[in-house]
């Protein structure tokens, strides 16, 4: 487990400058790089006296680690960078890949669940970590269709901790979502996960698109009472710090401090026991 505690939220420019007249502060903070590598000047002094304030941990999206392109070393050390001005210790991205001939598409694409495709993150792993001189933090994605499929996905992403040697990002609303779009119990994965690699975990929203008839994992609305009831059953198992991440339709400030209150109610009622 990483030397984090209690609860946390994304840091998100739509609020970053109000919390200069606000008392309210997480326990931790969580940053896209993406977001804030190149930031407009108006924010440079607000989210520098943020990120020194608590402790941070670098959340990515476009590493693509399971793609069949080479490792965009230049991008990734861009990266390290990032994480070496702000101090930052911990770096997490998806289990999942973005980018194909070269071309990001900064969306999260299914991985291939085989044990080729176990091999060949295990060695990017070790690729990105050799250049980042920090050990690498992989999140569990959601997924809409499995490409190719030679095992669950419980066992999948074991298989890949165990040999590529990183940590869990474990984000708890995606399990429940893919949990109901593949029509597996979303408690039965957390029973058989391998809870000793998970660094830290993700609360966010999601809804259900009646067209497809399924659920999205949009990170653009409240977070709903199935997956709070997971995360309940989860921290019980396994109780890491845990944080929210809102990346679309950020509401106020105050609406993320009411939930942000729920959840940190939630970790402490089970960390006191």
């Amino acid at each position: 487990m990483i030397n984090l505690k209690g609860c946390g939220l994304g840091l998100r420019s739509e609020f970053l400058l109000d919390l200069e007249n606000n008392s309210f502060s997480p326990d931790w903070w969580e940053v896209t790089p993406e977001n804030w590598m190149h930031m407009p000047k108006v924010f440079e002094k607000a989210f520098e006296q943020t990120v020194f304030s608590k402790p941070t941990v670098a959340h990515g999206l476009s590493l693509s680690i399971g793609s069949a392109d080479k490792l965009n070393r230049r991008f990734v050390k861009q990266i390290k960078d990032f994480l070496d001005r702000y101090n930052i210790e911990y770096y997490s991205e998806h289990l999942s890949f973005s980018s194909l001939d070269g071309n990001q598409t900064y969306e999260l694409l299914p991985l291939p669940m085989t044990k080729n495709m176990i091999n060949i993150v295990a060695d990017r792993v070790k690729e990105v970590e050799d250049i980042i001189q920090r050990n690498l933090i992989l999140e569990n994605a959601t997924y809409y269709l499995v490409p190719y499929e030679e095992m669950r996905e419980v066992d999948f992403i074991n298989e890949v901790l165990e040999k590529s040697g990183a940590k869990l990002l474990l984000d708890v609303n995606n399990v429940f979502v893919n949990a109901s779009n593949h029509g597996f119990k979303s408690r039965r994965f957390i029973d058989e996960l391998d809870k000793s690699k998970v660094a830290y975990m993700h609360m966010a929203g999601h809804y259900f698109d009646d067209e497809f008839g399924m659920k999205i994992d949009s990170h653009g609305m409240p977070i709903n009472n199935g997956t709070w009831k997971l995360l309940d059953y989860t921290l019980k198992q396994c109780n890491a710090p845990v944080m929210i991440e809102r990346d679309n339709n950020i509401p106020p400030l105050e609406e993320l401090i009411d939930e942000y209150t729920q959840l940190k109610g939630i970790k402490d009622r089970i960390s006191n026991g």
